[in-house]
C-alpha cells in the first residue's frame, strides 16, 4: 500500500489527553498545575517515577486525572521498566490522523484515545558516559528506547500532536493555551516537532559516538560470553 497523504489539518487542536514520561522532571511542578488550570478535564497518562512525581504534585486530585500507562494499555511494566510505553494503543493514540476514517475505526476497535501532547525527555546517556569508570554495560543500560519512539511518533504527527522535549518550552506553551482556550496551534506543533527531531538526533549521535570508540574486544571483555 502507498503512503496516505494528508491534505486537511486542524490549525488548533484541543489538548484532552497528555502523556508524560521524563527523565528531567524540572518544571513539572508548575507546568502540570498550569495545564490543569487551563484544562481542568484533561487526562494524564504517565509511567514510573514520573507518575509518582506528578501524583505528589497533584495530591488528592490525582485520582481523577492521572492514569498509569499500564492501566490504560492493560500491560504491566516489565522488570526495571524495560518496557512501559511500547504498546499498540499508545501508538494508535500518537499516530492517528484526525480525518482518516480507517484510523478512527482502529481507535474504536482498540479502545484507544487520541493523545494530543507528549512530554518526554530521555535517559541521561551523556551524563552516564561522562562518569569516571563507567562501563559499557552501564552505558548500554542507559540507552532509552521507548522515549525516542514516542518523541518521533508524536513529532511525525505534528498534524495533530504536540511533542514537548524541552522544559524551557513549558512557559510558552502555557501562555499559548491560555490565549486560545486550551488549544495548540499548527505553528507551535510544527516548531516543537523540529526541536523534537533534533533532540533524538543528538541523542543518537551521542550513542553512536560512544560506541564508535569501542572495539568488539573491549565490548566482549565486559561480559562472560556463553
Amino acid at each position: 500500500m502507498g503512503i496516505h497523504l494528508v491534505d486537511t489539518v486542524d490549525d488548533f487542536v484541543e489538548i484532552r489527553h497528555l502523556l508524560v514520561s521524563v527523565s528531567d522532571k524540572q518544571g513539572l511542578e508548575s507546568f502540570i498545575p498550569g495545564l490543569l488550570d487551563i484544562l481542568p478535564g484533561i487526562k494524564i497518562f504517565s509511567t514510573g517515577g514520573t507518575y509518582i512525581h506528578i501524583r505528589e504534585i497533584l495530591g488528592k486530585s490525582a485520582d481523577a486525572l492521572l492514569i498509569p500507562v499500564s492501566a490504560y494499555t492493560g500491560q504491566p511494566e516489565t522488570q526495571g521498566g524495560l518496557v512501559k510505553t511500547l504498546d499498540f494503543k499508545i501508538y494508535l493514540g500518537l499516530l492517528t490522523e484526525t480525518y482518516n476514517i480507517a484510523h478512527q475505526e482502529d481507535m474504536k476497535r482498540a479502545g484507544a484515545v487520541p493523545i494530543d501532547m507528549v512530554v518526554v525527555n530521555l535517559y541521561p546517556f551523556e551524563d552516564t558516559i561522562e562518569k569516571k569508570g563507567v562501563t559499557l554495560e552501564q552505558a548500554r543500560g542507559n540507552i532509552d528506547i521507548g522515549g525516542p519512539c514516542m518523541i518521533r511518533a508524536s513529532a511525525k504527527n505534528y498534524l495533530r500532536v504536540a511533542s514537548v522535549v524541552d522544559p524551557s518550552d513549558y512557559h510558552a506553551i502555557l501562555s499559548d493555551l491560555r490565549s486560545t482556550g486550551g488549544r495548540i496551534s499548527f505553528s507551535r506543533r510544527f516548531n516543537l516537532a523540529k526541536k523534537a527531531f533534533e533532540h533524538t538526533a543528538a541523542y543518537d549521535r551521542a550513542i553512536a559516538g560512544f560506541l564508535a570508540g569501542k572495539s568488539p574486544e573491549q565490548a566482549g571483555s565486559c561480559y562472560r560470553l556463553a
